[in-house]
């Protein structure tokens, strides 16, 4: 019997996040979510190397590659219609938790225990907290990818993520802010100090 929750986890690149704006160039959760797991690895890694903690930088990767995957079900909701209110956040959180159970029906029994606990990591634990802030941090890069395209659709969108990612009071999201972020403002040359041909 085929099981389908890696076709499903493939679909992942059709479906397009930030619907409601006007993007220079499209993106999808698929490479949203490597992102993600990218920003959350060095989130681990700074917090873990600089800061003295403790935790699972494996998890984080985990939990950030499948924190879109029920949205292969749901679409992606845009952040304004998702935040609303509390009914339909709470609704929204509800049906993001059945997409999660569906997907894990997909799997063979072997599998799936070792997968429910990234499908649906523990929201607790500091390693989801710092997927949430590289999910914002993943965010806030792409709002300074389309201004420096030119695109002012997301300046609102920017102000507001940034004040979000540094109100967090975590060292490490501040560390990665103030040593990582300022080279995605630059060109590729200005990246390689200069090609020369």
């Amino acid at each position: 019997m085929p099981y389908n929750f890696y076709a499903f986890m493939d679909r992942m690149k059709y479906i397009k996040r930030w619907s409601l704006m006007r993007s220079v160039r499209e993106e999808n959760i698929m490479e949203h979510s490597q992102q993600v797991a990218v920003f959350a690895h060095a989130l681990a890694l700074i917090k873990n190397k600089v800061y003295g903690g403790s935790v699972d930088a494996e998890k984080c990767v985990m939990y950030a590659t499948y924190h879109e995957c029920s949205e292969v079900m749901t679409g992606d909701l845009p952040t304004p219609i998702k935040y609303f209110n509390n009914s339909i956040h709470g609704a929204y959180k509800e049906l993001e938790n059945k997409a999660c159970d569906k997907l894990l029906e997909m799997l063979p029994e072997e599998l799936k225990g070792e997968l429910t606990c990234y499908v649906k990591p523990d929201t607790d634990s500091e390693e989801y907290k710092i997927v949430k802030a590289a999910d914002r941090l993943a965010a806030y890069v792409k709002c300074l990818e389309e201004h420096r395209c030119g695109n002012t659709e997301f300046e609102k969108a920017k102000k507001s993520i940034e004040s979000d990612v540094r109100s967090r009071n975590m060292p490490e999201v501040n560390y990665f802010m103030d040593n990582f972020i300022q080279p995605f403002y630059l060109t590729l040359d200005e990246l390689e100090g200069g090609i020369t041909d």
